[in-house]
């Protein structure tokens, strides 16, 4: 264990020397040069998966450490950091021309005592035993890390997520509809809402210190039970308390968090605009001052939950010179109706309108995302957040409420691939192809125990972040967690999928609806693209 976690570290070394090559080939009087950089995009993108993925692996090696009398536990470790080794090693070989990496050095470390003994761990025979002890023993996850108390809050919205939200998540799915009250108050009497929100307003969250863990504890379970249906249910009102302890008011404060730490009050967030995707400081949804308060005028896109929400947290645009970039958004709180379905049009209090109509979706159904549109539509001036103070000053607001967004939506990514494995053991074990079951496959086996690693590193890697997250640190972690586990939650659902065959096809089977869910994870809270190279590559090319 201890090997494979030296070298992983060196092979870490050489990734971050082709970021320091990068960086020698895009500098221009000592600033990075975006035109230069664009021309390593795809090699950035590959170093970025290449550091997620050496993260990932350190993370379970360091939790298989901690079990040093599970060998089942060790070999999956082993199992994943082997197969992780040899697909960064690739990935680097493939780009020395272009990487700055030497090929025979890479090439010399297949001759490395250590690193031929880690990679007979990527052996079918390897694999093949370890999957037949998971599908012999029926083993649906590793063991715990969790203290009692968290673990006392993993099992109750296990039970919640099975009791209440599997059983409404197939036909919330197919029909389209809206989540019920019989998910959401619930919901709300767990104190779901409230995981991000502190003490004194009525939340979960320690007055003294943050808690990142047990939202993530919690987010993993609902999106095990459903993702559109529970996944998200944490995620606006966690971007609203963010954003408010920024930079709200006492006053807004005491009058928002509350009521969206009880669930009394269902909020959404809406950035998006039809033509910035990404890039949030191209938002130009104006909002002109008037006598009171503002007047929005615009449309946004994506604005998940905004028909039974009765707050939307809202970017905006204050002053009209698009020199000043994101120094000219502000964060308006709109308060509305609640509204069921697909449609709605809301006509406000003191005048002006907004409408609203959701998009139609793969999957991730049940909160619906809408298009809206603004005409006039007036926010007193007590909902600017920061009221005087906060105008201009919107966009760091949304980076505060998006700070946990990226791990939340890693824990979303564990916990569909949690639902998705869990039915692939199951029918792997039941369904009998050529007289005997499924699972006694060396194939199947060998899917299984990837499936089975790659989840706990997802999960490992996530409270490992959390950890970080609550000292100050980790937001390129954090990045790097939502890289891994987003895409991994792509290729476990296609792995349950295609175990299924054409029962996994089939609408009526659960599978199909995790594959169709599982896609929305690599594009939204930051597409995969956005993400590896604007942050992550970015980030380390300017650090290196």
């Amino acid at each position: 264990m201890t090997i494979a976690l030296v070298e992983l570290d060196l092979l870490r070394e050489l990734v971050y020397g082709s970021f320091r090559f990068i960086k020698s080939q895009c500098i221009e009087n000592d600033r990075l040069d975006d035109n230069r950089l664009d021309d390593f995009q795809l090699l950035s993108y590959d170093l970025a998966f290449c550091v997620a993925e050496i993260s990932a692996s350190n993370s379970l090696l360091n939790y298989a450490l901690k079990f040093p009398k599970n060998n089942l536990v060790a070999r999956v470790a082993l199992v994943f950091a082997s197969e992780n080794y040899q697909t960064v090693l690739q990935r680097l070989l493939v780009r020395t021309s272009e990487s700055g990496c030497n090929s025979k050095e890479l090439v010399g470390l297949y001759a490395k005592p250590s690193v031929t003994e880690l990679l007979t761990y990527t052996g079918s025979h390897v694999l093949e035993q370890i999957g037949r002890e998971i599908t012999g023993a029926g083993i649906e996850r590793l063991p715990s890390t969790l203290d009692d108390e968290k673990e006392l809050v993993r099992e109750t919205f296990y039970r919640f997520a099975n009791d209440v939200v599997v059983p409404l998540a197939e036909e919330i799915h197919r029909k389209d509809q809206d989540i019920p009250d019989t998910i959401i108050r619930p919901a709300a009497e767990l104190g779901c809402f409230g995981t991000c929100i502190p003490e004194r307003f009525g939340g979960l969250q320690p007055d003294d210190n943050s808690d990142s863990l047990g939202m993530i504890v919690v987010t993993e379970e609902l999106s095990r039970g459903s993702l559109g249906a529970a996944g998200s249910l944490i995620t606006r009102p966690e971007i609203a308390a963010r954003a408010l302890l920024a930079g709200g008011t006492e006053a807004q404060q005491k009058k928002w968090l509350p009521a969206l730490a009880k669930g009394e009050m269902l909020c959404a967030i809406s950035i998006t605009e039809p033509n910035t995707g990404s890039d949030v400081a191209a938002v130009s949804l104006k909002a002109t001052p008037t006598e009171r308060g503002w007047l929005l005028n615009g449309s946004k896109t994506w604005c998940t939950f905004a028909g039974r929400s009765e707050l939307i947290v809202l970017l905006a645009r204050t002053n009209t010179d698009l020199s000043l970039g994101h120094k000219g958004l502000s964060m308006f709180l709109l308060q509305k109706a609640a509204y069921q379905g697909h449609g709605f049009r809301h006509e406000g209090e003191q005048g002006g309108s907004l409408t609203g109509k959701a998009i139609s979706t793969l999957g991730y159904r049940g909160m619906h995302s809408y298009d809206l549109f603004f005409e006039d539509y007036f926010v007193p001036a007590e909902n600017l957040v920061g009221e005087n103070q906060g105008e201009g000053k919107g966009f760091y607001y949304t980076m505060a409420g998006f700070s946990g967004g990226r791990i939340q939506t890693a824990a979303r990514a564990t916990g569909i691939m949690q639902a998705a494995y869990e039915k692939a053991l199951s029918y792997a074990c039941e369904r009998i192809v050529f007289n005997k079951p499924l699972g006694e496959f060396q194939l199947t086996q060998v899917k299984l125990v990837r499936m089975l690693a790659a989840i706990t590193a997802s999960r490992q890697f996530s409270y490992d972040v959390a950890a970080l997250l609550d000292e100050g640190k980790g937001q390129m972690e954090a990045s790097l967690i939502k890289l891994f586990a987003c895409r991994a939650a792509e290729w476990i659902t296609r792995e349950a999928m295609q175990i299924h065959g054409g029962m996994g096809y089939a609408e009526e089977s659960d599978v199909s609806r995790y594959f169709a869910d599982a896609r929305v994870l690599t594009i939204f809270e930051g597409a995969e693209e956005v993400l590896a190279l604007k942050v992550i590559a970015r980030g380390l090319i300017e650090a290196a």
